[in-house]
C-alpha cells in the first residue's frame, strides 16, 4: 500500500475522533475563533465500527494552492501523525510550517550535511538512521515528540515552538510559513470532509504571545501619567520586538517633533522625555475583532511594510528610544473597535493575561 493510501486510511478513521469531538472547532477548544487558537490535548478515541458520511479521503492527493499533490501528501502525512499522537491542533500547525520551511514539503534524501526528509532532521544528532528519516511517519513521531516536551510550546509564537524543536540557524525563519500552513491543513480536512469550523481563523485571531520578554515599568494611564496610553517594557535596546498576534500592518512611520516648535526631530538619533514629542519609529497592526497593537520607539525604521501580512511573534523591529522617550523600552499599547485613538486604548496587562500571554514573563 503506498504512503498516500496509508495516510487517506488513516484520515478517514481520525474523521471518527474528531467528528466526536465537534469537529476541528473541537479539538482545538471550540469557541470563539481566538479561543480555538489556544488548544487542548485530546485523548485518542476507539472508532466506531461505522464509519460517519465523511467525504472519502484521496487516494492520490489533489493539488491544493501551491502545493503540489506530492507536498500535500507529507502535509497530510504530518497531520494524521499529529491527531494520532493527540497532538493538539496547533502542533500540526506548527509541524506543517517547519516543513515547509525546512524542506518545501518534498521528502528530500539530503541536505545541508546529513540532514535528510521533511524537517531536515539530522542523523549524527540522534533523531534516527537516514532510512527512518525518510519514512514521513517517522519523521513526524520524532518532531512532535520533541515538540510536546517544550514547556509551554503551545502559548509560544510558531517561530518560537518551531525552533525549539529545529535549533535552526535562522530561528526566525518560520514565522512567515504560519498562515500558508494553517490554511493547507484545514484544506486537508476540507478535502476529506472533515469540518473546519475553528482552525480556519487560527492564523489571524491567534494565539497571542508577548512583544518582548521585559517587565513593566510606566503603566497604563497612571495618576502621575494619565496620558500615558499604554505600558513601558523594560528591554535593551536591540531587543526583537515581535507581532504579539496575527494581523495586518495598519501604520509605519515616524513620530518625532519638537516639543516647543513642533519641528521634525527625526528617528535617525534618540528623542528626549522633555525636547521631544512622538512615538519614534513605530508600528500599528490590525487583529481580527476590532483590535489593533501598537508599538513605538523603535531603534530603525521598522522590519514589515504597510498592508504587509504578519503571524504571532514575527519580528517587526527592534528596540530602541526614538521619539519622547528618556532611554530603550518599548511602549506597548492595545486598542478596541478599531480605533487607533486614545479614545480606543485599553490596559494591555489585563488583556494580555486574558490571552494567555501576561506581560512581564513567559506564560
Amino acid at each position: 500500500m503506498t504512503l498516500r493510501a496509508l495516510v487517506s486510511l488513516a484520515v478517514a478513521v481520525v474523521a471518527v475522533v474528531i467528528l466526536c469531538a465537534g469537529g476541528l472547532g473541537g479539538v482545538l477548544g471550540g469557541g470563539s475563533a481566538a479561543a480555538g487558537c489556544i488548544p487542548v490535548s485530546v485523548s485518542p478515541a476507539a472508532a466506531p465500527s461505522t464509519l460517519p458520511s465523511a467525504s472519502a479521503p484521496p487516494t492520490v492527493w489533489p493539488a491544493i494552492g501551491d502545493w503540489d499533490g506530492d507536498q500535500v501528501g507529507n502535509a497530510a502525512a504530518i497531520v494524521t501523525t499529529g491527531i494520532r499522537l493527540a497532538v493538539p491542533a496547533r502542533g500540526w500547525v506548527v509541524a506543517v510550517a517547519t516543513a515547509m520551511q525546512e524542506s518545501t514539503l518534498r521528502n528530500l534524501s539530503g541536505g545541508d550535511r546529513d540532514s535528510v526528509g521533511l524537517f531536515q532532521q539530522r542523523p549524527s544528532q540522534g533523531w534516527g538512521t537516514p532510512a527512518q528519516l525518510q519514512d514521513p511517519v517517522y519523521a513526524s513521531e520524532k518532531f512532535f515528540g520533541k515538540l510536546v516536551a517544550v514547556s509551554g510550546w503551545q502559548a509560544m509564537p510558531l517561530t518560537e515552538a518551531a525552533q525549539a524543536v529545529q535549533v535552526s540557524a535562522f530561528p526566525d525563519a518560520y514565522a512567515k510559513w504560519e498562515g500558508p500552513a494553517t490554511r493547507l491543513v484545514a484544506a486537508i480536512a476540507d478535502t476529506t470532509g472533515l469540518p473546519t469550523d475553528g482552525l480556519a481563523g487560527c492564523g489571524a485571531a491567534g494565539p497571542w504571545t508577548q512583544p518582548v520578554l521585559a517587565p513593566v515599568g510606566s503603566g497604563f494611564r497612571s495618576a502621575d501619567r494619565p496620558g500615558h496610553d499604554g505600558v513601558d517594557l523594560g528591554a535593551p535596546r536591540g531587543t526583537i520586538i515581535r507581532a504579539a498576534s496575527a494581523g495586518t500592518v495598519r501604520t509605519v512611520r515616524c513620530d518625532a517633533v519638537h516639543a516647543a516648535t513642533g519641528a521634525a526631530w527625526g528617528c535617525d538619533r534618540d528623542g528626549d522625555p522633555v525636547l521631544t514629542r512622538g512615538c519614534g519609529w513605530y508600528v500599528d497592526i490590525d487583529h481580527p475583532g476590532g483590535l489593533l497593537t501598537r508599538y513605538c520607539h523603535m531603534d530603525r525604521p521598522p522590519m514589515v511594510t504597510l498592508g504587509q501580512p504578519v503571524a504571532a511573534g514575527q519580528p517587526i523591529g527592534v528596540v530602541g528610544s526614538t521619539g519622547h522617550s528618556s532611554g530603550p523600552h518599548l511602549h506597548y499599547e492595545v486598542h478596541h473597535h478599531a480605533d487607533a485613538s486614545p479614545n480606543g486604548a485599553i490596559d494591555p496587562v489585563p488583556f494580555m493575561a486574558a490571552q494567555n500571554a501576561p506581560l512581564r514573563t513567559r506564560p
